[in-house]
């Protein structure tokens, strides 16, 4: 993988990390349009590992929220299991969020693999994520700041985003979509969406690592440390810029303008493959 391709992705990776449009599709189209091999286990493993770059941004960008006790005194009448959990909440949170993904995504991951090699999957799946899109915010959008995240909500969220592990479907939409669907404000439902984004994507990134060691390529893993630290350095820089405007734009104007993108660019794609053309720009 060269400088320029390692770089090509990370930006695409950082920008499309935290918006509802797919990274993991932007991923794999950018890899196809690349003319780089759908089967190589390190470049499949790149698309992945980099996220640890948009992994930081998050806690770079949210710290104070992201690192922090909750010192509030317990309900009263709290047995000592729900005293810890009170004060540990934020956490918990987030822990009760991940485990339908952790389960699902390790009992599913043979699947999810090979439809990461379909750059059709992520073509229809961009379609009809777009085309719901252009209405989501008129069948979600009742949120309120008084709405608490519950451990009972905070699971829901965390079982549409396994919806998410089919490429094309955007992860960023489906937490926020989840979110939102649950009472949470478009706001509050994306900030959580990103605090949510960070043990999911660390154990993505910890899963294929593990992966790539365990089929023999610690060599291709330690001849590719300079890339994967671009990669991840590039990828952090573009997703800190792309997540504070994200949040802006989100409250101010919703998701319409991202699900027309969707349908344009996955209908594109489909459109250029049924003519019988390969996606790859480069041989």
């Amino acid at each position: 993988m060269s400088i320029i391709e390692t770089i090509i992705l990370a930006i695409v990776e950082g920008l499309t990390e935290f918006l509802p449009v797919s990274s993991t599709g932007h991923m794999i189209i950018t890899r196809d349009l690349l003319g780089m091999e759908a089967n190589d286990p390190f470049i499949n493993a790149f698309i992945v590992i980099i996220q640890f770059g948009a992994i930081l941004s998050v806690v770079t960008l949210y710290w104070k929220r992201f690192f922090r006790l909750d010192h509030t005194p317990a309900p009263a009448g709290s047995t000592p299991v729900r005293a810890f959990l009170h004060k540990w909440d934020f956490y918990w949170k987030l822990l009760v969020a991940f485990i339908p993904a952790a389960v699902i995504g390790l009992l599913a991951n043979h699947l999810i693999e090979k439809m990461l090699g379909s750059v059709v999957v992520v073509a229809v799946m961009l379609v009809i994520g777009g085309v719901f899109m252009l209405f989501c915010d008129r069948l979600f959008n009742h949120g309120s700041e008084s709405t608490p995240l519950t451990e009972k909500r905070a699971l829901r969220v965390g079982l549409f985003q396994c919806i998410a592990m089919i490429p094309g479907v955007s992860r960023s939409m489906a937490t926020i979509v989840g979110g939102m669907a649950q009472g949470l404000t478009r706001k509050r439902a994306a900030e959580f969406s990103f605090f949510l984004a960070v043990p999911t994507m660390f154990a993505a990134t910890c899963l294929d690592v593990f992966k790539l060691i365990k089929n023999g390529g610690v060599e291709a893993l330690s001849a590719h440390v300079p890339t994967l630290l671009l990669g991840s350095g590039v990828a952090f820089v573009v997703a800190l810029l792309a997540m504070k405007w994200f949040v802006a734009f989100l409250t101010k104007y919703g998701f319409k303008a991202f699900g027309v993108y969707r349908i344009i660019v996955g209908g594109a794609i489909l459109i250029w493959l049924m003519m019988g053309h390969q996606l790859a720009m480069v041989d």
